[in-house]
């Protein structure tokens, strides 16, 4: 992907913004709620905005291993050609898949998929170990045949930030089935957080970061994970970095030089190439979040990632069958 000159200055321009708003930080049980209830607020709605632009919407219980775990379904009006598992991002404490509406919708006008997205629970009345499960089942449900219309499409699993580690963490975990594991073409992985003891950008990150509070995001890991210690907090999958990457699928990874979280990005991506393909795009002066801004270098980072799916599943389609009696 390529950075021109007018992209950069547009990016410093909205930086400037972001210096001065607010930054996320998880220091309070209540204050994820309240989040949570405005994001809803903002979300009345949703579904009617999608079926209007030709997008069909359904909500379906996934049943894999003694859990019944909420997803949401976005069709193409025609025949899919694949299927996106998403995982959204929100600190593990905030979110839900609508708040992914804009890029899921945009996935599937641009590669013909359909966008399944996990509502998984959120923290602090959920743990980790039950966020973990949760998109565990719900990969587990795809893959199996669960949804229909599914069978036999290949599967990329996408997610971003607290996502991205949800996604690395299941399909670590879905090493114990080879068969579903399999059926993956590919994994695309927005700034993750893949050492939940802290990598070494995430420790040493001050104020001045943009969207997340640089000195709250120790202590805020320390509260996702009560009680353990730094090495407990380095276990796989618990921390993706630290897991057996053998038989991953082909990876897209994206960060950013003003990410407090980039180091986890890059010591991923260079773990990844040890065992599989894994495309790194770091974006210079980018911040966290950077795909839900108006940007142009946001733009051309989706319009990245929709190619890379696009390629993805022309690699992995069936060849087509030779007509009898040739």
């Amino acid at each position: 992907m390529q950075v021109d000159h007018r992209m950069l200055e547009d990016l410093r321009r909205f930086n400037h913004k972001l210096a001065r708003a607010p930054r996320f930080a998880y220091r309070h049980r209540f204050m994820p709620l309240l989040g949570q209830a405005l994001l809803r607020l903002t979300q009345l709605g949703a579904d009617g905005r999608l079926r209007r632009a030709g997008i069909g919407v359904e909500r379906l219980d996934a049943l894999a291993g003694g859990l019944r775990v909420p997803v949401r379904v976005l069709r193409p009006a025609g025949t899919p050609r694949g299927i996106v598992l998403d995982i959204h991002g929100g600190g593990w404490v905030i979110g839900n898949p609508e708040m992914n509406d804009a890029l899921n919708a945009a996935i599937v006008r641009a590669c013909g998929v359909m966008v399944v997205s996990v509502d998984y629970r959120l923290a602090p009345a959920a743990s980790i170990q039950a966020m973990m499960d949760d998109c565990l089942a719900g990969a587990r449900w795809l893959l199996e045949g669960g949804l229909n219309g599914s069978a036999g499409l290949p599967v990329i699993v996408v997610g971003e930030s607290a996502g991205a580690h949800l996604a690395a963490a299941t399909l670590l975990r879905l090493k114990a089935w080879p068969a579903l594991l399999a059926r993956l073409a590919g994994t695309v992985l927005y700034y993750g957080v893949y050492d939940l003891a802290g990598s070494p950008s995430l420790r040493n990150a001050g104020r001045e970061t943009l969207v997340l509070d640089g000195p709250a995001m120790l202590p805020g890991l320390r509260l996702l994970t009560p009680g353990m210690s730094d090495s407990a907090r380095r276990s796989s999958p618990l921390s993706p970095l630290y897991g057996d990457l053998t038989g991953m699928p082909p990876a897209l990874m994206f960060t950013g030089g003003r990410d407090p979280l980039r180091d986890d990005t890059l010591q991923m991506a260079a773990r990844w190439r040890q065992a599989a393909p894994a495309e790194l795009v770091d974006l210079p002066e980018a911040p966290h979040g950077l795909i839900h801004f108006p940007t142009a270098m946001g733009r051309a980072a989706c319009a990245h990632a929709h190619r890379w799916i696009d390629a993805r599943l022309r690699a992995t389609a069936p060849a087509p069958q030779a007509p009898s009696g040739a």
